[in-house]
Parts: structure tokens; C-alpha cells; sequence
């Protein structure tokens, strides 16, 4: 063989040695694509047979404390108060249902958060958050109600957002009623900047919105939902599907898209809280 035709065998083989690595990388690529997808969808759904058993087990999860109801600065009221994030004007409404105790609220927060808060920043979106205390009944406790409270204090304060994405990145197990405790629900306020303040913390203790928390988880047992989280896209329910379709970020923002189509993004600024 001349020297001519072993470079070229020599570059053959190289050629079609990295045609197969190449070839390998796209297989591996699609393969950890489908196990992220496969995962996502993994979560949600067994966040949706989780919720509807909390939901089935539910003891009403409410409180014997009377007093008169304090709405949150800048709430949703009326016969299903709520407490909205976004810009006002958006064309769609996310509603979601959540208990700041229940696992598979923060299943579908951890999976979802990103994709919400992307599309509320574009106005695309405007979400309103019902809180409900449904883990308290089925577990004992008061957790879900302190919580609740304490990020009502935080909507007083401006900062419900990031308060409440830190209660479900550092939510306790079901079990662990250490949300019941104001002081744990102090101690994460100072993982949101600016949050922790006098006026914070007294909201906190004295429970100023406890009235109106209950009156949401009323709103919750009259609603005939089947657990939390329940979500809701202008009306229809998307958890865990829509249609044929699982949800996903991918799938929301599509389905955003396709409702505000031919419609303006919302520009008018969140009120205050």
C-alpha cells in the first residue's frame, strides 16, 4: 500500500470514528433529555396523587380563633381571596391553590417556580396565590396556618414572592409541625433581604391574618377542588394535565402563548405588596 493510501485509510478511520462519537454524544444527549422530561413529569404527577390524597383525608384544616378578617396589602378579595403576583394587567391568570405544609405543593413549586416567574416578568402572567390549611386538619398542627399568616405579613411588606418560593425551598417533612413555630417562620425571613423587621415580625406573632387565612381555606373546602396544589389557567384546570397534555414548564409556556395569542403583555406595575 503507498504511502498516499495509508493517509488515506488513516483519515477514514479517524473520520468515521468521530462520526460515531458524534453520533454517541447526540444519543446521550437525547437520553438525558428524556430522563430530565420523564422526571419532571414523574414529580408532577405524583404531586397530583399526593394532593388528592391529602385533599380525601382532609379534616377541614381551619381555626377556632375568632377575631375580624385583616386582608393582606394589595389582596384579591371577595368569595376567593388571594394574594396576586405579577403585573396586573396580564391576559392570563394562573390560579394556584396551595397548603405551605403539603408535598406536593413544593414538588410543583421546585419544578415550576423558573418557568412562572419568567413568564409574570415578560407579562405574560398574573398568578393569584389561595392558601389553604388543609394539612393542619389531616396532621395536627398549625403549620400550614402560621405559615399562611406569616407570608401575609410578608405581602404587607412587599416581598411576598421570595418568601414564599422560601418556605417551600426549606419546607419540613409533612410530619414536622416546625412551621407551627413563629420563630422558625422569623428565621427564614432573613433569607429574603429587608424582610425581617419589627412591623414583620409582629404581624407574625400576633397572627393578624390568621382570620383571613381561614376565610381562604373556607373558600378552598367550598370549591370542591380535589387537592393542592390545584392550578388553574384563565379558569381551566392544567394539573396534572391539560387535555391529552402533561404539565411542564415547556407545556405552560405554550399554553400561555396560545391564550394570550393576539393579545398585549400586561405593563402596569404590581401595586404595592
Amino acid at each position: 500500500m503507498s504511502q498516499n493510501n495509508r493517509g488515506d485509510g488513516n483519515r477514514s478511520a479517524r473520520e468515521r470514528l468521530q462520526q460515531q462519537r458524534e453520533r454517541d454524544k447526540a444519543r446521550d444527549r437525547q437520553r438525558r433529555v428524556l430522563i430530565v422530561s420523564s422526571a419532571v413529569v414523574g414529580v408532577l404527577a405524583l404531586a397530583a396523587v399526593v394532593g388528592v390524597i391529602a385533599a380525601n383525608a382532609d379534616k377541614g384544616g381551619g381555626s377556632d380563633k375568632a377575631g375580624p378578617v385583616v386582608a393582606p396589602t394589595g389582596s384579591v378579595e371577595g368569595d376567593t381571596p388571594a394574594i396576586p403576583t405579577g403585573r396586573p394587567d396580564a391576559p392570563a391568570t394562573l390560579q394556584i391553590w396551595e397548603d405551605f405544609r403539603c408535598p406536593a405543593c413544593a414538588q410543583f413549586e421546585n419544578v415550576m417556580r423558573d418557568s412562572i416567574h419568567e413568564l409574570e416578568a415578560s407579562g405574560q402572567l398574573r398568578t393569584e396565590y389561595h392558601l389553604a390549611t388543609l394539612i393542619d386538619g389531616n396532621m395536627g398542627g398549625s403549620g400550614s396556618l402560621r405559615a399562611a399568616n406569616a407570608a401575609a405579613c410578608a405581602q404587607d411588606a412587599g416581598k411576598f414572592t421570595p418568601y414564599h418560593d422560601a418556605l417551600y425551598i426549606n419546607q419540613p417533612q409533612e410530619t414536622d409541625d416546625s412551621f407551627g413555630d413563629n420563630k422558625k417562620l422569623i428565621e427564614l425571613a432573613a433569607k429574603v433581604p429587608g424582610l425581617d423587621t419589627p412591623a414583620f415580625r409582629s404581624c407574625v406573632e400576633d397572627g393578624t391574618h390568621d382570620s383571613w387565612v381561614v376565610k381562604s381555606n373556607e373558600a378552598f373546602q367550598k370549591g370542591g377542588f380535589r387537592g393542592t396544589p390545584t392550578v388553574l389557567l384563565n379558569g381551566e384546570s392544567i394539573f396534572p394535565t391539560k387535555g391529552n397534555e402533561q404539565l411542564s414548564p415547556e407545556n405552560l409556556k405554550k399554553w400561555v402563548a396560545e391564550a394570550n395569542k393576539g393579545k398585549k403583555p400586561g405593563t402596569a406595575s404590581p401595586s404595592a405588596g
